[in-house]
């Protein structure tokens, strides 16, 4: 009888169609901060009460603060075993979308291309005015950033608490989990909607669905294959065997 693995490898090798979303789990493997639990606070601030539009409002040198720490600490970080995995897995599949809730910008950085970014990009800021959007790659962008155009506070390009997806990236994500063969999620708790959904989404839609976590979450009774482990450990195995 075939384990997990060996399953999950073959149908990928049969696939034309696959999709693929992560969560903090793949870049907390890199020494990307979740959030979560001891890594919920920053110098004694609550970094779910940060990252809202209300903060922004009341305080946005705290928040760009808050920003351009994350700017400098990412900037020296890189991808992983798993991010380049990923990326070379898309090389292979015809049609192959990768989906993150991750604003890091390291499945880039690894080479992946098709790529939604569902909760934005740390590196990309947006006006708050004209609503242009730049990408800037400097690790710290000063203390509150003005627009090249209009003279507006720029902010991230990020999805905040409180604030709606990008329509048009959230679109493309179900059409991507539904038209799918092979599902796989991968460092996610599947907690947050919308995103926690796009598995089921594809199972509804007929695809095999996977689940690469440390530890089972509220999904894992839903999937066909459950695969406990790093990312970094876990991911590269699926090319093995691939001629």
């Amino acid at each position: 009888m075939q384990n997990g693995m060996d399953r999950l490898r073959e149908a990928l090798r049969k696939a034309a169609c696959v999709s693929v979303l992560t969560g903090a789990g793949i870049s907390a493997e890199s020494g990307v901060p979740t959030f979560r639990g001891a890594d919920g606070l920053w110098e004694n601030y609550n970094v779910m009460e940060l990252a809202t539009p209300e903060a922004f409002e009341n305080d946005p040198e705290l928040v760009w603060r808050f920003y351009n720490w994350r700017r400098s600490l990412i900037s020296r970080l890189t991808f992983n075993a798993a991010h380049k995995a990923l990326a070379e897995l898309e090389t292979r599949i015809p049609r192959f979308t990768l989906i993150t809730q991750n604003v890091d910008g390291l499945h880039a950085k690894a080479g992946s291309r098709n790529i939604l970014e569902i909760h934005g990009n740390l590196w990309k800021v947006r006006c708050v005015e004209c609503s242009m959007i730049v990408l800037d790659h400097s690790p710290d962008m000063g203390h509150l950033p003005r627009c090249s155009r209009c003279g507006g506070f720029l902010r991230p390009h990020v999805v905040w608490f409180g604030e709606s997806l990008d329509p048009d990236i959230l679109q493309k994500s179900l059409d991507a989990s539904r038209s799918c063969e092979v599902m796989i999620t991968i460092g996610t708790s599947a907690i947050v909607q919308p995103a926690a959904s796009l598995a089921m989404e594809a199972r509804r839609s007929g695809a095999l669905t996977a689940e690469i976590n440390l530890e089972r979450t509220g999904h894992s009774e839903f999937m066909d294959l459950v695969l406990l482990g790093k990312a970094g450990e876990t991911v590269p195995g699926l090319l093995e065997g691939w001629s």
